[in-house]
């Protein structure tokens, strides 16, 4: 499970630290996507496989699995955590996310997001209202 949230400066070769704590889980290697929102999504090898699995047995038709598998499949990219603990960031995904400079590492539960740090500040504070009013929803049913 991945909580939490941690900055970071990205280096001049568009790298950028794993938390620690997360660097065990991650030593597979992890695959990167373009998150829905501006952000980049970070999985953990085994649970890109989770997913992959999942979206190839739905009930998806085929021609609509196709173009889900090529939207998915095409974007994301493989990548290993380097001897200091840090992953290589393509440039089309730093683009997608538009970061620069200093990122944030949001835990997401099964993944990670990396977010350009002031687009986090104010996704934060929106999904965190949204959430406690999912919360209470919840605790009415």
């Amino acid at each position: 499970m991945f909580f939490g949230e941690f900055e970071y400066k990205i280096d001049d070769k568009g790298r950028v630290p794993i938390p620690p704590r997360f660097r065990r889980e991650l030593k597979e290697g992890v695959v990167l996507t373009p998150g829905v929102e501006k952000c980049i999504n970070i999985y953990a090898l085994s649970e890109w496989r989770k997913l992959a699995t999942t979206l190839t047995t739905g009930s998806v038709t085929r021609s609509k699995l196709r173009k889900l598998n090529r939207a998915i499949f095409a974007t994301a990219f493989y990548t290993s955590i380097d001897g200091q603990g840090r992953i290589a960031l393509p440039i089309s995904l730093r683009q997608h996310a538009g970061i620069e400079d200093e990122v944030v590492i949001a835990g997401a539960n099964n993944y990670l997001e990396l977010w350009h740090k002031e687009q986090w500040e104010s996704e934060k504070s929106i999904s965190q209202e949204q959430a406690w009013q999912i919360i209470e929803s919840l605790e009415r049913h």
